[in-house]
């Protein structure tokens, strides 16, 4: 099986977007910079690396529900895919692995968007 490297890219390029969309609290939050947001999608990126997806699931999507935290771990809260590989996959990888963010607040929910290309 063909190890799919492009996979954090995708995860990388999507979760950008994601992460700094309006939650609809205007001026009640501090936003996260745009160098603090880089660097958690960043790190999302490099956790997600290595995988043994072959090309046949290439295409595959999923939205990863997450939240950070009082120790700043990620907390998976949900995977909506079809693929029951992926959801595993993502879940047994990102599920309380720290992060190093700067300023972020505890709950906040983020969502990232996750794809597999060949």
């Amino acid at each position: 099986m063909r190890k799919l490297s492009v996979l954090v890219v995708a995860a990388m390029l999507l979760s950008t977007g994601s992460l700094l969309a309006n939650d609809g609290k205007k001026g009640k939050t501090k936003k996260a910079s745009k160098t603090e947001v880089k660097s958690l999608s960043t790190q999302i990126g490099k956790l997600l690396n290595y995988n043994n997806f072959t090309e046949d699931e290439a295409g595959e999507t999923a939205q990863v529900l997450f939240t950070l935290n009082s120790e700043k771990e990620i907390v998976v809260l949900s995977v909506d895919t079809e693929d029951a590989t992926m959801d595993a996959f993502i879940k047994n990888r990102l599920n309380y692995q720290e992060v190093d963010v700067d300023a972020y607040e505890d709950g906040k929910k983020y969502t990232v968007s996750v794809r597999i290309d060949s």
